[in-house]
């Protein structure tokens, strides 16, 4: 048997077991850190869902300017 595969395995086991082990710690400890700025964390995704809904509304009034604009131009607006 070639001793080759039996090395290049066992160092890509070994490998992939440190990282998942840091993985899974590095994951965990941000875990903890999120119980403690669990208030930030909502402010901030409020203040980001405020953001999207503006926009969305500023889109969706674009669009409709835009097609009364279309409309008074007379600009063909059917599909066909």
């Amino acid at each position: 048997m070639d001793w080759v595969p039996v090395v290049f395995v066992t160092f890509k086991l070994i490998v992939l077991c440190t990282g998942m082990f840091y993985a899974i710690k590095w994951h965990y400890d941000q875990g903890k850190k999120e119980k403690e700025k669990g208030k930030e964390r909502r402010a901030v995704l409020r203040a980001s869902l405020t953001v999207a809904a503006i926009f969305v509304l500023l889109l969706v009034g674009l669009g409709v300017v835009t097609f009364d604009l279309a409309k008074m131009l007379g600009l063909e607006l059917s599909f066909p």
